[in-house]
């Protein structure tokens, strides 16, 4: 069958038809997943194009998959940062969902609270085992939508559910009639798609479910779940750890639209800020994350790695008010006791902070030369120096401007007595064999004893 791609204005062939593939024994993909040895990562230099939909956004998964990595959210946790996720995310939500666990009394209160706050977005979602059971769960929560487990790779069809491709297929189809028979607009976690036969199982799969759609005039989403993180960005490699061949495959071949395209990846391979991009670019409008990519193992995409992502590919923030980020990462900090890695992009503490003496003299001429972007206004994170045995006259004199507030004439030169006085300071406590950088308060102290005219 012919049809005509308004987007491409191309005619297009689409007389591909994929059936289930019922095999006997699991295809564990060995040649790529040996086990004892590290994944390869093959190519066959196939090349599908680039298919950025109209509209991309993020959803989020922190009180989900994120609450499976530390100590369960207190309510008063939850509604705070579902505040904040709505502020960041704008008014156009560009954190369009955020999606809950409804089995505890806890998870099911906090629903209640963010419910009850009345934001538009982001929109409230539930996610639930493959049970019709549970559908009880969506429906006295009031939710429109919700995830349902479908793995789809034959490492969990064979060796963990113990069914037949048939099996799981026809077992995910009736769920998936249960939802919408219920009005439940479902959203099918494809799990472990990366270690999943594509053209076997997940294509036809997804087929199937468009038949459904198109009977029950309902949404159904698919959310591809790199579970294991073995998904790659790389143009010509094969699948199943082609991002770009399992997300353009599932629009090209099942008709699934972009819209209804959902990428959802893990960090075990340090792809997943970029796989998530590389679906965005091959055809998903959704990438799901959390905030600080905390999640199971190595964590999920990081939320506030794709605002900027989305920033950098759309040249704008469509409304996302990104200084929340740093609130969010203070709160996790003060209010949460989780500890952020000095050195993570964007939360860090030390992430636009800089020791190297050279480095603060340059930015003390130009803090464009050594910041990424103006971190004050976007972040609300001014440029920082830390002051050790390297940062010399130039790192001092730094940060005495900005610890002073001094600006314009009034600032101080590397050359000043002030800052050779503080300097030979310094150089005095490395020598008597000090290891550790200098902190905000005995600086603020020596500059009280050392050069208190300063203060006046």
């Amino acid at each position: 069958m012919l049809s005509y791609n308004n987007k491409t204005n191309l005619l297009e062939l689409r007389q591909y038809k994929y059936s289930l593939q019922n095999v006997d024994t699991p295809n564990l993909y060995r040649d790529n997943y040996n086990y004892d040895e590290i994944p390869k990562c093959t190519f066959n230099y196939r090349l599908v194009p680039m298919n950025s939909p109209d509209e991309i956004w993020m959803t989020d998964t922190t009180f989900r998959d994120g609450q499976q990595a530390r100590a369960p959210y207190t309510v008063k946790q939850i509604t705070t940062l579902y505040e904040m996720l709505s502020r960041l995310g704008g008014p156009k939500g560009k954190i369009r969902q955020c999606e809950f666990f409804l089995y505890s009394e806890t998870d099911r209160k906090a629903i209640r609270a963010c419910q009850e706050m009345g934001l538009k977005f982001p929109e409230i979602t539930g996610w639930i085992r493959a049970t019709k059971e549970d559908f009880k769960l969506v429906k006295d929560m009031n939710l429109q939508e919700c995830g349902i487990l479908v793995s789809c790779s034959d490492y969990h069809i064979f060796n963990k559910l113990h069914k037949t491709r048939a099996q799981a297929l026809h077992d995910y189809l009736e769920i998936v009639k249960a939802a919408l028979d219920l009005g439940i607009r479902p959203r099918c976690h494809f799990e472990d798609v990366t270690r999943a036969d594509y053209y076997g199982f997940v294509v036809p799969f997804a087929t199937e479910l468009k038949k459904l759609m198109d009977q029950y005039q309902i949404p159904v989403k698919i959310r591809f779940c790199d579970t294991m993180g073995y998904g790659v960005p790389y143009p010509g490699a094969t699948l199943p750890r082609s991002v770009a061949g399992i997300v353009y495959g599932i629009n090209h071949f099942a008709q699934i639209p972009s819209e209804l395209i959902e990428w959802h990846g893990h960090n075990d391979f340090y792809k997943a800020v970029v796989n998530a991009t590389t679906a965005w670019l091959y055809g998903a409008s959704s990438v799901n994350c959390s905030l600080l990519g905390i999640g199971e193992r190595t964590g999920n995409t990081p939320l506030e790695a794709m605002v900027m992502e989305y920033a950098q590919m759309r040249g704008t923030l469509d409304g996302m008010d990104t200084t929340v980020i740093t609130e969010i990462a203070e709160y996790f900090e003060s209010d949460l006791n989780y500890q952020i890695p000095d050195r993570t992009p964007f939360v860090g503490r030390d992430f636009n902070v800089t020791r190297a003496g050279i480095h603060a003299d340059g930015m003390a001429k130009d803090e464009e030369i050594y910041n990424i972007f103006n971190t004050s206004k976007i972040l609300n994170r001014p440029i920082g120096v830390e002051i050790n045995k390297n940062s010399g006259s130039a790192g001092i004199a730094y940060w005495l401007n900005q610890y002073l507030g001094l600006t314009g004439e009034n600032k101080i030169h590397k050359n000043s007595p002030e800052a050779t006085i503080l300097l030979n300071w310094v150089d005095n406590l490395y020598a008597d064999g000090r290891v550790t950088f200098i902190s905000k308060e005995e600086l603020a102290e020596a500059v009280q004893q050392l050069v208190p005219h300063l203060l006046d």
